[in-house]
């Protein structure tokens, strides 16, 4: 049954373990079946109805020992073969369907009633082609029937590492993927193909399996646990530096939310003069910005909510980027520095963390690419603007990815639409700023940071029922709401 394994492995060390299990003499297509049959064993009941579709490749051989099991199980099952096998083993698979006088199909009748289940199995995750018609035409009609769907290792059509479809693609409804997590699941398009993954290493030993290339996001809060015996001094101060006349809620968003999320002290330093309190949060300490050399004490630098692109703006990220302070670049700070050769090669340099937060359009301005392009390989750009800065880069979107400088990365899950609304970026900056004032190393703050930001919004939609209405002011407290939960969990399981 499923596991807790989080772990990504590239798609070469992906086919590495397959060959080394072949090799030790386990029999994948084997297990993949049988962890098949137990999921829906699990999920339905033995006089359900079935459709099994069957591809060339190994994916179909996956589905037709599935079925063979699944008809012991008494199951009613039928299985549709569009075209014969190109795999050895998939060809012995059907010949076996065959002689246990399965009900085989080489087409799907245009009357064919809509069972309770159908499996996918007709391609699986080296698919990177588009379909001819005839495929086109079989997929849009399997999921026109309207039943549930489970998605054999990646739903056929979808990208498994980029989570971009191909011109169809099977939209899924619960997907069970073998032996590792695939990033392209959660991210992009697959966020929505996919439906509910769940993970089976089909018992493969641990011996076997390669160095993990990324994970999915499941951070540690050990660091955040707090003594009895505190004062504000040890969990950090940040200043949040933007605000500039038009944008000043940016700012004060940025800056509400660390002070939620655990910074002892948080300073607002805005380029727009005329606000001298916060009356929401009068807690902030609100000082407008000419100079760096105004700066107050800070132990994290939050620059870019509402900074805008004025020639002040300019100057002022050019001198931060030399202070010796952690450093989180959001906003307009990222539009600047990618117009900004000479600052981008000083980021670079830093000994002092430092974090970029672009959006997908963003990290297209820091590549000199197109958005799309950006969106077509989301870890790709990730990596490249991490190994470019030399810094932590948190890629925001369905599937957040946070990548470090060597490229490993955390693929984060919580989250959804209700955080596509102004002011979410300015929110998770704070939060970041927050965690690196209390002392995490920017890899596991910015992780944890998008974790809880992504809980906060799933909390919303559990309370409300639906994604729509949910406030960045609103998310800066949920979060710290997630935050607390996490802590108190942990501490529990400490004192057990």
């Amino acid at each position: 049954m499923p596991t807790q394994d989080q772990s990504i492995l590239s798609l070469d060390a992906l086919r590495q373990l397959e060959r080394q299990a072949t090799d030790a003499g386990y029999n994948l297509m084997q297990r993949a079946a049988m962890a098949t049959a137990d999921w829906v064993s699990h999920h339905l009941p033995s006089t359900s109805r079935l459709l099994i579709c069957a591809g060339p490749g190994n994916n179909g051989g996956d589905a037709l020992y599935a079925a063979l099991e699944l008809m012991r199980r008494r199951f009613r099952v039928d299985v549709l073969v569009p075209t014969q096998p190109t795999s050895p083993a998939t060809s012995e698979a059907l010949h076996e369907l065959e002689q246990a006088q399965g009900h085989v199909m080489f087409d799907l009748p245009r009357d064919y009633r809509a069972p309770h289940l159908v499996i996918d199995g007709l391609f699986g995750v080296g698919l990177s082609r588009d379909f001819d018609l005839e495929w086109t035409t079989l997929i849009d009609r399997i999921n026109q029937l309207g039943s549930p769907i489970l998605a054999l290792d990646c739903p056929s059509g979808l990208d498994a590492y980029t989570g971009v479809p191909a011109n169809t693609a099977i939209q899924a409804s619960h997907t069970l993927t073998f032996l590792c997590q695939k990033p392209g699941l959660f991210s992009a398009s697959g966020a929505d193909l996919a439906g509910n993954v769940e993970l089976d290493l089909l018992d493969c030993p641990p011996r076997l399996i390669p160095a993990a290339d990324g994970s999915i996001n499941q951070p540690d809060v050990r660091a955040l646990l707090r003594p009895r015996n505190s004062h504000k001094g040890l969990f950090g101060t940040v200043c949040v530096i933007g605000g500039a006349p038009g944008m000043l809620g940016a700012a004060l968003l940025a800056g509400r939310s660390a002070l939620a999320c655990g910074a002892g002290k948080v300073h607002v330093c805005p380029l727009d003069d005329r606000l001298p309190v916060d009356p929401v949060v009068p807690e902030l300490m609100i000082s407008a910005l000419d100079e760096v050399a105004d700066l107050p004490d800070a132990d994290v630098l939050a620059v870019g909510p509402g900074l805008g692109l004025q020639e002040l703006a300019s100057r002022l990220l050019d001198q931060v980027i030399q202070q010796p302070q952690a450093l989180v670049l959001d906003a307009d700070a990222l539009n600047l520095l990618a117009n900004d050769h000479a600052a981008a090669a000083l980021i670079a340099k830093r000994q002092a963390g430092t974090i970029l937060t672009p959006h997908p359009a963003e990290a297209a301005r820091l590549l000199g690419q197109s958005t799309e392009t950006v969106q077509k390989d989301r870890l790709l750009a990730a990596r490249r603007l991490a190994n470019h800065f030399n810094c932590v880069v948190v890629l925001k979107g369905a599937g957040s990815l946070i990548v470090g400088p060597d490229g490993f990365y955390h693929l984060n899950t919580s989250g959804g639409p209700a955080l596509a609304v102004a002011g979410q970026g300015d929110v998770l900056t704070g939060i970041i700023a927050a965690l690196l004032a209390q002392r995490m190393e920017p890899f596991e703050a910015a992780s944890l940071a998008v974790h809880i930001h992504g809980l906060a919004g799933d909390d919303f939609e559990m309370e409300t029922g639906g994604p729509i209405g949910l406030s960045a002011s609103d998310t800066a407290w949920r979060a710290s709401l997630m935050l607390n939960r996490l802590i108190q969990e942990r501490a529990q399981e400490q004192a057990s």
